[in-house]
């Protein structure tokens, strides 16, 4: 029997678990009382990982190639030269991969660096991700979640705007224990989200951003901005407030909500009178609404601050890790973008042997590339039901359709090759929760037969295609330092993602690392990651 403190891979908040294990699988799992996430709390999902965690029915335990099993080295061997073969008849930009939100930051650095670094290409599916990753470089410069967990706590007045945090039931529990405490809790929902609130708006279907541009503007208006603020902290454009006015006066705004010009003015000055409002959002509007969001808290300088700040929710388990390392299709890594400043860094960092140039293709447009031949090849690694029907369109187009699961099931979907990857309970390194918390992900149980670490898989594909001197990686450590030591390679300040303090990390420390959280209170002071410190709307 063994007591691991590990982490549930269920949701963006990553709460932190205790598990006692034993020799026959199974798993018992609790909340850790230690970790600042959860502080012992976990949902039904968290709680079924122990249940999820025993059975290996349905488990793919070895390499599939043209639907025969094999062993690891030919497994690898192929998909190196069947890849190889492809870039060289038709060059970078020719391989594509999709990535899930359940992988751990150690996979995500790999997987980005063989893509962007050696491949040359930025074409990265994640299908998990949402407009507020692009509003946060916007406005801040940087890729950088404002808020923290404790500022839940120490808010006047909870903003929740949609439904996607009863989703994430622990979350969901934080706010209303601070609201038990005095907090105030106003709602703005297009469906039936049973929380109890002190002030409810139903708004029409993607009207939450109309809503609160409007309130922007009503601030403006009744000289009730932190003009200070914007003077030391924000680059206003001159025609910014004018620019918004068409169809942001109350009537149209009334009409496009189906709110009360009432219910409106009053909701717009309760916003104007609380000075720490933490505003947690998501809907399917995430792109517009973080725009707006954001620009809202910037004008009237609610961000930097304890209890004051915008807080997007994010629903995958690690989709800030990913976001860290840039293993998405406009960035390029350690937030870094595709400036040439930035790419020859990069590069110099990684020894790259063919670097992207510029942001890749996701979605449909990299479906449409599939469909003109301009994309040959598909690698596939992570859950996401999000994903499928993009997934079964995607593999269908491509030659070699690669995919790295831990489902047998999937033998008859027309891949190519299957490759068999560990479950959650069965990795080892790090996570980000999305308020830029890191905690270790530990092994609860024993890798099944030829299942393999995600890192290890697109490591050897690597060393095979003959890069072994960039991907010399034995341990998910190894990893982890080398992404501590690129967000901190060429840094001066410029950007809050800087792990320097953990790049000469030890194994042991590795092992025993406990959760901590980088960048400190982003913005604390008013200074942004721009090249003039001022933050823009965004």
């Amino acid at each position: 029997m063994a007591i691991v403190r590990s982490q549930c891979g269920q949701c963006g908040v990553g709460c932190g678990i205790r598990a006692v294990t034993d020799t026959d699988r199974r798993v018992t799992v609790e909340g850790d009382r230690l970790h600042p996430a959860n502080g012992g709390l976990l949902c039904d999902r968290g709680q079924a990982l122990g249940d999820d965690a025993i059975s290996l029915e349905g488990r793919l335990l070895r390499p599939l190639v043209d639907g025969r099993q094999t062993g690891w080295d030919r497994a690898i061997a192929q998909v190196a030269r069947r890849l190889s073969t492809i870039m060289a008849r038709h060059g970078p930009g020719s391989i594509a991969l999709h990535i899930g939100g359940g992988l751990l930051t150690e996979d995500y650095y790999v997987a980005n660096k063989l893509m962007k670094g050696f491949f040359g290409s930025a074409h990265i599916h994640a299908p998990w991700r949402d407009g507020s990753s692009a509003a946060h470089v916007r406005a801040f410069g940087e890729d950088v979640m404002p808020a923290a967990y404790e500022d839940i706590d120490r808010a006047a007045t909870i903003l929740l705007v949609g439904g996607g945090i009863m989703a994430q039931p622990v979350l969901l529990d934080r706010v209303k224990t601070a609201r038990e405490a005095g907090a105030r809790l106003v709602l703005l929902t297009d469906a039936g989200v049973a929380i109890d609130a002190d002030l409810r708006l139903t708004l029409k279907p993607g009207s939450a951003a109309r809503l609160l541009t409007g309130a922007l503007l009503h601030g403006h208006d009744k000289g009730r901005h932190d003009t200070a603020f914007l003077a030391r902290s924000v680059a206003v454009p001159a025609d910014f407030w004018e620019r918004f006015r068409p169809g942001h006066d109350i009537w149209s705004i009334a009409r496009a909500t189906g709110l009360t010009t009432a219910a409106i003015r009053a909701f717009y000055d309760e916003w104007i009178a609380t000075d720490r409002v933490v505003t947690l959002f998501t809907g399917s509007e995430c792109a517009d609404l973080a725009a707006a969001v954001i620009n809202l808290h910037l004008a009237s300088g609610r961000i930097g601050r304890p209890g004051a700040t915008p807080f997007a929710i994010t629903g995958a388990a690690n989709g800030m890790g990913a976001r860290e390392v840039g293993c998405v299709a406009d960035s390029l890594a350690a937030h870094r973008d595709f400036a040439p400043d930035a790419r020859a860094s990069v590069a110099r960092f990684w020894g790259a042997r063919l670097l992207a140039e510029g942001p890749g293709l996701e979605g449909e447009a990299l479906l449409r590339a599939m469909r003109d031949g301009q994309v040959r090849a598909l690698w596939s690694i992570g859950a996401d039901r999000a994903a499928e029907a993009w997934l079964g369109e995607a593999r269908a187009l491509v030659p070699l359709a690669v995919r790295s699961t831990d489902s047998v099931a999937e033998q008859g979907d027309g891949w190519s090759m299957l490759l068999p990857s560990a479950t959650w309970v069965e990795k080892d390194g790090t996570l980000t929760g999305m308020d830029r918390l890191v905690s270790r992900q530990r092994r609860l149980l024993p890798l099944p037969g030829e299942a393999r670490p995600d890192w290890w898989m697109l490591t050897k594909v690597a060393q095979a295609m003959g890069w072994g001197d960039a991907f010399h990686y034995e341990r998910p450590a190894d990893i982890y330092r080398e992404h501590g030591r690129l967000t901190a390679y060429g840094n001066d300040g410029g950007r809050l993602l800087n792990l320097r303090r953990h790049a000469p990390i030890s194994n042991p420390a590795y092992e025993e690392l406990t959760p901590w959280r980088w960048g400190e209170v982003p913005f604390d002071g008013g200074h942004f990651p721009t090249p003039d410190g001022r933050a823009r709307f965004a």
